[in-house]
Order: C-alpha cells, then sequence, then structure tokens
C-alpha cells in the first residue's frame, strides 16, 4: 500500500491532476491500497477543507478499482472524530489515525481516544504508531485492547521493531487483526514474520517491484522476497536523508510525475542529497543514468 504524496505547485496549491495521474500510475503498476492524506501526504500543512478534498478527489479518481485508505488522526479527539467523518462521507474504505502527537495522551488516554472515535464514526479504522514522530507511543497492550472493538481493524506499526510485531502477535494468537509495518527498512521482514503488509514511502516510487516483493514475502518465499528487496535497499534509506516527504516528493519530481511544490515549513530537498538519491533509484530502475 502506498503513503501517497499529495502533488502540490510551486506556490502550494494542491495540483489535482498530478494526482490523478498518480493514481493511473499506482492502479498500472500493482499497488494494492492508497493511503490519502497520511504524514506523506503533507496533512500537517493543510486545512481541514483540503484534507477532506483531496481524500474525496482520490476516491474519485480511483473510483472503486483500489481501495482508498484516508489518514484522519489528529492530536484532538474531536478534530479527529471530525476528519473520520469527513472521509466517511468522501467514500473512503477505511480510515488511519496516527496517535496523538505533541500532547503525550497516557496509554488509557490513547485508549479512550480510539476508542470514542471508533464508537462515534462507524468506519473501518487502523491504528498508527509512530513514535518517532508522535513522542507518543502505543504499547501492545493498548494495541490488544483497542483490537477487540468492532471496527478497529488493524495497526500500522513503524517503530521498525520486529519484537513489537513478534509480542503483538502473540498478544493477538487467533484474532482477526491487520499488521502493517510502516517502515521500508524493515518491512520484508515484518511480512516473513507474520505481518499482513507494508504501507510504504518506496511505493511511491517504485510501485511495482514493491508489490512484487510483498507479494513473495507474503507467500513466504524469502529467498525470492529478499532478492526482490535488495534493489530497493537504497531506496528505503535514501527516501528519509531528510524528513518525509521531502526526498520522495524531489524524487517523483525528478522522475516528471509531479511539480515541485512542497508546503513550509518543509522545504525542496537539499543539493547535497540529490545525487545520493539518484543513485538509489538508478539502483531500483526507476531513473536511467
Amino acid at each position: 500500500m502506498v503513503a501517497l504524496v499529495t502533488p502540490m505547485q510551486v506556490d502550494g496549491s494542491v495540483d489535482y491532476q498530478s494526482l490523478a495521474n498518480l493514481v493511473e500510475f499506482h492502479i498500472e503498476n500493482n499497488t494494492s491500497a492508497i493511503v490519502s492524506m497520511g504524514t506523506t501526504g503533507e496533512s500537517a500543512t493543510l486545512n481541514m477543507d483540503e484534507h477532506c478534498e483531496v481524500i474525496a478527489r482520490t476516491v474519485e479518481m480511483a473510483s472503486g478499482r483500489i481501495p482508498v485508505i484516508a489518514g484522519t488522526g489528529a492530536n484532538s479527539t474531536w478534530e479527529a472524530i471530525e476528519l473520520t467523518r469527513c472521509a466517511q462521507q468522501g467514500g473512503a474504505d477505511a480510515c488511519l489515525l496516527v496517535t496523538p502527537y505533541y500532547n503525550k495522551p497516557t496509554q488509557q488516554g490513547l485508549y479512550l481516544h480510539h476508542k470514542k472515535i471508533a464508537e462515534t464514526v462507524d468506519i473501518p479504522q487502523i491504528l498508527y504508531n509512530v513514535p518517532g514522530r508522535t513522542a507518543c507511543d502505543m504499547l501492545p497492550g493498548t494495541v490488544k485492547r483497542l483490537s477487540e472493538i468492532d471496527n478497529i481493524i488493524g495497526i500500522k506499526d513503524a517503530t521498525g521493531d520486529l519484537n513489537r510485531l513478534a509480542e503483538t502477535l502473540r498478544l493477538l494468537a487467533g484474532a482477526e487483526f491487520y499488521q502493517y509495518s510502516g517502515d521500508d527498512a524493515t518491512g520484508t521482514e515484518f511480512m516473513l514474520c507474520g505481518g499482513h503488509g507494508v504501507i510504504s514511502v518506496t511505493s511511491n516510487v517504485a510501485p511495482k517491484a514493491m508489490a512484487a516483493m510483498c507479494e513473495a514475502a507474503l507467500a513466504g518465499n524469502r529467498e525470492l522476497a529478499e532478492s526482490l528487496n535488495q534493489p530497493l535497499t537504497g531506496l528505503h534509506a535514501k527516501l528519509f536523508l531528510e524528513a518525509n516527504p521531502i526526498p520522495v516528493k524531489w524524487a517523483l519530481y525528478e522522475m516528471k510525475l509531479i511539480p515541485p511544490g512542497i508546503r513550509l515549513p518543509l522545504t525542496v530537498l537539499a543539493e547535497e542529497y540529490r545525487q545520493p538519491l539518484r543513485e538509489s533509484m538508478q539502483q531500483a530502475g526507476v531513473l536511467t543514468k
């Protein structure tokens, strides 16, 4: 699944034609689902009306050919409810809700936050734990409690900690609950160890290769999955030379798929990182030398 960028013109306005082109690009290249308005989609710098419009337009562009999961998390429970509601009204298939950032809720606070959203808006919901960005870590015991709520169906785990996956799988043994990696660098091993997929930044740039690797990993074919992942390892690393989505938007611009626009406080990729990123794109076969 791709954590999709939001294409922008140089002035920061959303480029809906480029967004439509990206949707087609992913459908043609075997991506399983689109995650709209997550971290990679610059959700933090779009206002609520823009946020809702991008989701609704993405759903319209997908036209039922690929599922659309909407990022609707916030550090205010009430704002998250409003975003989740608008995503449901816009036709999203599910929502992805990051843990509240900055205000550092307790585990009980996390439980009550997600419980309130799930009970208020009847749409499938995926938890999203990325403590490196939020300063908030949802522990496996809290995940287990939340998994018992009917419309909380899974988690995106971006800790990069495979021991965390093992612990959560143990706690949720027998439960129908999806566990997705949010860390491209460990995504292959995550799936080989029992995870159900990856919500990927790398997939923006190399969707067909990522789809093939995921298929092999989910089938338990370690040798094939690792060989397919090897050319992508440079991208997994170099797409984080600066804060996401700075490098991935520059890579897509280099591929002539989107304009160079990005919103402050994010900036265009620094010059010194461009050649290393180009080299990783060449290694992955998405950019000619």
